[in-house]
């Protein structure tokens, strides 16, 4: 009888320590959603990037990033940041005004050696940066480095397709490795919303030039192709008010005419002030300036009906999936009127 009693007791007590082994423990546990409501220590997950699958630490420490489409996003998660290039950066962001946060400098003459010197346990490349992978690597071996770039440019089949996925696939992968899946299914439902808001609201008809003003000249930015407004055209079926050959991704613009660009007379004019966020640029004029004060356009459509819309000031250097979910809701909201 006594034997049973030690054996039921034993059991109880096993059962009591599993018990506080399981609620003492790091949680792994998901919700209804199946959303991770937190990680395991040292708990790694598998994402692909344009080279292949890469094993990354979950929350990992001494993060460097160096794409300019993820540093709105990070900042918004409140991930802390061990180096960023900080001169192709928004001058408003978090991460240029802490001193904590080591400046890896431009693309042109990046110190590479900061990375090294930080000791990272995840890098996070793209876009201006992509071309240093190879020499990133071979910096910090032990890293897990990752490049999130997409091809937008004028030797896509479907820069639209790319410029979307790419940042909903992008978003998608911070959430996974930062723990932060909720907040990256809440912004691509955001930025779903706001695509649809776009198409919904262009008639279909209306003629669209668009522009890039930098150094107070006026550029023009082709259909289909370079930087913030070529990849919409097929996203939400604009009509060109001008086509041309060759046509470049230049972030300055083609150079074609303002004559030629106004001749076309287009309904809407959407406009990308390149020199707005870079401080460095001495002839750098408010293109609002640019664009009203320009004698050829004035009898254009679009400035008589006062059909304009700009991008956001800070996109040449914060093309993050925030920036672009704002532009759509921009474009939405001047279609619509």
């Amino acid at each position: 009888m006594k034997k049973t009693r030690f054996f039921k007791l034993s059991a109880i007590i096993l059962t009591f320590a599993l018990m506080l082994s399981a609620c003492s423990g790091p949680s792994n546990e998901t919700d209804a959603d199946g959303q991770t409501n937190g990680s395991l220590e040292n708990e790694t997950v598998e994402i692909i990037d344009l080279h292949g699958s890469v094993t990354v630490p979950v929350n990992p420490k001494n993060v460097v990033a160096l794409d300019n489409r993820t540093f709105e996003t990070l900042s918004d998660w409140g991930i802390a940041l061990a180096a960023a290039p900080k001169e192709v950066m928004p001058a408003d962001s978090p991460y240029v005004k802490d001193e904590a946060v080591q400046n890896i400098g431009n693309h042109r003459e990046p110190n590479l050696e900061i990375i090294a010197a930080v000791d990272p346990e995840l890098v996070i490349i793209g876009q201006r940066f992509a071309n240093f992978y190879d020499d990133i690597k071979k910096l910090v071996p032990h890293a897990a480095v990752i490049d999130l770039n997409f091809d937008v440019s004028e030797v896509a089949d479907t820069p639209g397709e790319n410029l979307i996925n790419g940042l909903k696939d992008s978003t998608v992968i911070l959430g996974k490795i930062f723990d932060k899946n909720k907040e990256a299914e809440q912004l691509i439902s955001d930025f779903d919303l706001a695509i649809e808001n776009a198409k919904s609201s262009y008639n279909k008809t209306d003629t669209v030039m668009s522009v890039i003003v930098s150094g107070g000249d006026i550029g023009f930015s082709a259909p289909g192709h370079g930087r913030v407004w070529g990849p919409m055209y097929p996203i939400f079926e604009w009509v060109p008010a001008l086509e041309v050959n060759s046509s470049s991704s230049n972030h300055q613009g083609d150079d074609i005419s303002v004559e030629a660009i106004a001749q076309s007379n287009p309904d809407w004019l959407f406009v990308f002030d390149r020199d707005a966020s870079v401080s460095s640029v001495a002839d750098a004029k408010p293109a609002q300036d640019v664009i009203n004060n320009s004698p050829a356009l004035q009898n254009t459509t679009a400035l008589i009906s006062g059909q304009i819309v700009y991008a956001p000031d800070d996109i040449y250097v914060n093309e993050s999936i925030q920036t672009y979910l704002e532009l759509f809701d921009d474009i939405a909201k001047a279609l619509a009127k």
